[in-house]
């Protein structure tokens, strides 16, 4: 509904392209307004925006008083009479009178004065934020920039962000290539992994966790500083900074101590991903399932900001009793644009959710196959055409849970960010956290879990869970710590794609600090890339969760005998075997460590 609504009723050409007084938007063809003579002219070669009044311009409720046409090219070279702007439009074929002045009645028609732009016109050069003819005197330029700035510190932050992404966006698609590329590399990397492997992308990680949350303060600390800052937009972007800054800072601290106490079992996930790579052998068209998803996603972001950027010019024309256009925005619009963001959520973590469980249904039915040699035909169709006739309800209840606790961290995340005693601040950044942990520790688990079960039984979501649930807390002795350092590795992993992503992100930005809150695209690009990096390295954590809650219901069922034999091949057993003395032989330690403090002391019960 939102969609279609912000489709018909916005025009995101108006923000992108710029338009005339008249309502027409430059660089297109226009539909008329009624009411206005002047509207519906095709103005595909006329792609700049031209002030009558360039350097006496005002703002009178977020509205530049002066007349604006859509004009073809901006004067290069100062314009001094009417003679002069006649010889420009018939050399140039730029009109910078109004539209209905006919170019030999420039030096003729009485009215002239009126409907030409006031003389002496400035030499003046096509500005690169909205396709605006910027004059190059200094004296109209001062002038023109301040009303720049005055109009985008007066705009609500709604429009201000959507300002920011139209001015990035061509950095914003940069970016989100270059999360592409890290997130193959690292594909090929976890494919075939070793232990130099391993340790080189720890120290990536590492290196790019202390330099990003370095510059991150140190960009705090310029904008701060910074006596050239004006605009409400830098201003924010301050305030943002620091917010980020305080975040990666703590994430940094909280990884390092975590890569320190972990860094002697790393060795078992490395030979968990060499068991899980030939799994993949077996089913190789496994690989390509993120491409697939990877193009979905694509499609859905730039329908999603399309509707966004419609929705942020959403509006009514209306004529004036001069034969101009205005546009109404429409009330309640900012509302719509929350709804639109949990739509973006919601609808990229279900396509996750599709991907994840037709990895996990390729999966069960190849490990519930005897012949390991002999894989059963087209694994990854079979488990795409189970999904789509009876398993969509699963994905959909799976990814409305994830959103269901990822907005309201979102929203504490806003809230920590806008708090000023430093007390609250760190009370609201725990709970953050918090919901962080949990989210990433226990909901996606669970989730995946429940499609791997919903696979093996095609039960529905709810009893999927339950059962999985069942199973996991039966034999979590043996699974849980070797499916926490594959899940650890990989999310390594996608720190290593969002942090220098994010960095990229910091230096491009930091070059285009005017008109632009590009906090916020940063933030949106840091998204995108950590969905990037979950969608491919997804493949080996659903392919690894899989197998080992299918071994566990396989440890469950059988029991070795030649009536009830075991389906798990011998090296995932062996490897199995082996974790599992490593984890008894340290609780066995710990225990007899606790038995000598004991000093001979024997407990007697409570009477």
């Amino acid at each position: 509904f939102v969609s279609g609504y912000a489709v018909v009723a916005g025009a995101a050409e108006r923000l992108v392209l710029g338009y005339d007084s008249f309502g027409n938007i430059c660089g297109r063809k226009n539909t008329p307004v009624e009411g206005a003579n002047l509207s519906g002219l095709d103005m595909t070669n006329k792609k700049y925006v031209f002030f009558l009044n360039s350097c006496s311009l005002e703002i009178q409720s977020l509205k530049i008083s002066s007349l604006s046409l859509c004009v073809s090219s901006c004067p290069q070279q100062q314009l001094n009479s009417l003679e002069d702007l006649q010889s420009f439009a018939r050399n140039n074929g730029s009109f910078l009178c109004v539209y209905n002045l006919n170019v030999s009645s420039y030096t003729l028609n009485p009215k002239a004065a009126q409907l030409c732009p006031t003389l002496p016109v400035p030499p003046s050069k096509s500005f690169p934020l909205f396709n605006r003819c910027v004059p190059q005197n200094p004296e109209c330029y001062s002038k023109y920039a301040a009303v720049l700035v005055s109009m985008v510190n007066e705009m609500d932050v709604f429009h201000r962000i959507l300002s920011g992404i139209l001015a990035g966006r061509d950095t914003v698609i940069g970016l989100s290539v270059l999360a592409l590329a890290f997130s193959l590399i690292l594909v090929l990397a976890f494919r075939f992994i070793q232990t130099l492997l391993v340790h080189t992308l720890i120290a990536l990680v590492v290196f790019g966790l202390l330099f990003v949350s370095g510059v991150l303060w140190w960009l705090h600390y310029d904008y701060r500083n910074d006596p050239s800052t004006e605009l409400e937009t830098e201003k924010e972007n301050a305030k943002f900074l620091l917010g980020y800054a305080i975040f990666s800072t703590t994430v940094t601290v909280v990884l390092i101590s975590l890569i320190f106490v972990l860094r002697k079992r790393l060795q078992f996930a490395v030979q968990l991903f060499r068991i899980v790579g030939k799994i993949i052998g077996r089913i190789p068209f496994l690989l390509f399932q993120p491409l697939w998803t990877f193009l979905i996603l694509i499609v859905f972001w730039a329908f999603w900001v399309a509707v966004l950027l419609s929705l942020g010019t959403a509006g009514t024309a209306q004529s004036t009793s001069e034969g101009q256009v205005e546009y109404r925005a429409l009330s309640g619009i900012c509302y719509m644009a929350w709804y639109h963001f949990v739509g973006l959520v919601w609808t990229s973590e279900f396509i996750l959710a599709c991907q994840q469980m037709v990895i996990a249904g390729a999966v069960v039915s190849c490990y519930f196959n005897r012949n390991k040699n002999n894989p059963p035909p087209h694994p990854v169709l079979s488990s795409i055409s189970v999904l789509f006739c009876y398993h969509l309800g699963t994905a959909v209840k799976g990814s409305f849970l994830i959103t269901i606790l990822r907005i309201p961290r979102i929203v504490l995340l806003c809230l920590y960010n806008t708090l000023n005693q430093k007390k609250n601040a760190e009370r609201l950044f725990n709970c953050c956290f918090c919901w962080v942990c949990f989210q990433k520790s226990c909901l996606r688990c669970f989730n995946q879990h429940a499609y791997t079960t919903t696979a093996i039984n095609g039960t529905n979501f709810c009893t999927s869970a339950k059962d999985s649930v069942c199973i996991l807390a039966r034999s979590s002795a043996k699974l849980a710590s070797i499916s926490c350092f594959g899940d650890f590795l990989l999310f390594l992993g996608k720190v290593f794609v969002v942090c220098f992503t994010v960095f990229g992100g910091l230096m491009a930005f930091n070059y285009h600090r005017e008109l632009q809150a590009w906090v916020v695209p940063l933030l949106l690009v840091g998204f995108f890339a950590y969905l990037m990096s979950h969608n491919f390295l997804s493949v080996f954590e659903v392919t690894a969760d899989a197998m080992l809650l299918c071994f566990a219901i396989d440890m469950e069922t059988n029991d070795g005998t030649a009536e009830k034999p075991y389906f798990v091949d011998q090296e995932l057993l062996t490897f199995v075997s082996q974790s599992n003395k490593l984890t008894e032989g340290r609780k066995h330690r710990n225990t007899r460590s606790f038995q000598d403090n004991e000093d001979g002391t024997e407990l007697q019960p409570m009477v």
